[in-house]
């Protein structure tokens, strides 16, 4: 029932295209596996062996911890409509940081959101479809705007200052914060 792939095809492309959520899953060597759900307008695909995501800051920044200690990243998205489907993106990854090299070409496939504080580069190595069948159906009633809101009502510096003192994961692992405030 599951099917691979080398690259994204136009199929894969256009079911991305239509979904309000994702699922993020990292690991490092040791500690505890990160999985998180995502939102908004916040996914891209730049290639046929390339996507990228925005990263609002939030409860923590695992993602970046794993991926600079390991690179391996899944990306999953559910079909909760018909047909169920399941996409599943494997790959190696990396944070881009505005104060980085790679920031402005990456950043401008983006419409920067408030709170933006990286984005995710990856790059896949092979993508599964499976049939989803165990997944229910659902209907999207709005998406929140909690997380926006906080950061377009925060002060940038008292922002910017409150990331910097953020440099490691739960379980310790470094992270690099970002230098630049997005606000309103």
């Amino acid at each position: 029932m599951a099917d691979f792939f080398d690259a994204l095809n136009d199929d894969h492309i256009a079911f991305i295209a239509k979904q309000p959520m994702f699922c993020v899953a990292t690991a490092a060597k040791d500690g505890r596996i990160n999985l998180s759900p995502k939102g908004y307008d916040a996914f891209r695909v730049l290639g046929p062996d390339r996507v990228g995501y925005l990263d609002l800051g939030g409860s923590g920044n695992e993602t970046h911890a794993h991926l600079v200690a390991d690179g391996r990243v899944t990306i999953m998205f559910n079909n909760f409509a018909n047909p169920a489907l399941i996409l599943r993106l494997y790959g190696t990854g990396q944070p881009v940081l505005p104060q980085d090299k790679g920031w402005e070409e990456i950043s401008a496939h983006f419409d920067i959101l408030p709170g933006t504080r990286q984005i995710f580069d990856i790059r896949l190595d092979s993508i599964q479809t499976s049939c989803g069948w165990g997944v229910p159906q659902m209907e999207l009633k709005a998406e929140r705007q909690t997380l926006v809101k906080y950061h377009r009502q925060a002060d940038p510096e008292a922002w910017v200052d409150k990331s910097a003192g953020r440099t490691k994961s739960i379980d310790g692992l470094p992270t690099r914060a970002t230098d630049r405030y997005f606000g309103g």
